[in-house]
């Protein structure tokens, strides 16, 4: 493990809706708020169809020392965690554990490009907001599909002036990814969060500018693909055994449960600890992870099992193999 998680109890201290589907939570801790750095992340621990499970969200804004702060969206096509969520009320005692970060960011830089997508501002928010504590040059670009859905969209308004630049979709504005990296003097780096597509287009912009891939740095929603969340089938080879998927689990939890163990670290599609051998495909894989290259993810070899998901069944080989009697 690159980080050790430790779990403690906190209080829902308040709660309040900062868009139509996104609600903030204010988590209060029995001690105090340690240090963390900006686009970290805690994991919360929810029961989903009475079954125990943990969900990842980031945390907002300037740290407090007594508050954290996170938002959660309602996503009809989730795994259940975010309905989990929306079921809490102010004054709830929950799990969570402490916060830790997989965005790697150098802070010695002079320029940064800022980029969020949808709740993708969560994360974004505390690095533009500890940015402009370092007075250093950066500029956010924020994709909705309209002002009204933008989470945050006064606060940030006040903190970044002009150096906010949002794109509503239902005002035909999109941001040109090509052109802003183009743009950027040649020792800025990006920091962009947002859905599946926003990642892989980055990329590609990122990479066709010539830029130095290092330099992009991304954090995705974990869950976010570009199919539809449904219930799939794995086959696990030379063992006869045929697992369901059901929407509101990942393919991980499934194996895991199943007796099939399979080694994992991050379960945010970022870090390819879990990743197991495809060995056929009935349907297609959706892969939400942005650990493997385009190629690979087109090659169809291996999956994340953490957050990938599929249409059809798909057989695979964990090499787990049951110790002989």
């Amino acid at each position: 493990m690159r980080f050790a998680e430790q779990w403690s109890w906190c209080t829902v201290d308040e709660i309040s809706d900062v868009a139509p589907s996104i609600r903030e939570f204010r988590l209060r801790p029995e001690g105090a708020v340690a240090a963390y750095p900006a686009g970290s992340h805690l994991n919360v621990a929810v029961l989903i169809d009475g079954q125990p499970a943990r969900r990842s969200y980031s945390l907002v804004g300037e740290r407090d020392p007594h508050i954290y702060r996170i938002a959660v969206r309602l996503a009809p096509d989730s795994r259940g965690g975010s309905r989990a969520m929306w079921n809490f009320k102010a004054g709830a005692r929950i799990e969570i554990s402490n916060p830790t970060s997989l965005l790697e960011i150098d802070w010695n830089r002079q320029h940064y490009c800022l980029i969020a997508g949808g709740i993708g501002i969560t994360p974004i928010s505390a690095i533009a907001s500890a940015l402009r504590r370092r007075q250093v040059d950066s500029t956010l670009h924020y994709a909705v599909k309209s002002r009204g859905e933008a989470a945050y969209l006064d606060e940030l308004s006040d903190m970044l002036s002009d150096r906010l630049i949002v794109y509503a979709g239902d005002e035909a504005a999109r941001v040109d990814l090509d052109a802003t990296f183009r743009a950027l003097p040649p020792d800025a780096i990006a920091i962009i969060c947002g859905p599946m597509r926003m990642l892989d287009a980055a990329r590609r912009a990122w990479n066709d500018a010539g830029r130095a891939p290092t330099d992009l740095r991304y954090e995705t929603f974990g869950s976010s693909g570009l199919l539809p969340t449904a219930e799939f089938r794995v086959r696990l080879k030379d063992t006869g055994a045929e697992l369901v998927v059901p929407p509101n689990s990942s393919m991980l939890d499934a194996l895991n449960a199943a007796g099939f163990e399979v080694i994992s670290d991050c379960q945010r599609g970022e870090c390819g600890v879990c990743a197991v051998d495809v060995v056929a495909v009935d349907g297609e894989i959706d892969h939400r992870d942005v650990f493997f290259s385009e190629q690979q993810k087109r090659d169809n070899r291996k999956i994340c099992p953490c957050v990938s998901r599929a249409i059809g069944t798909v057989t695979i080989d964990t090499l787990y193999r049951a110790e002989a009697v």
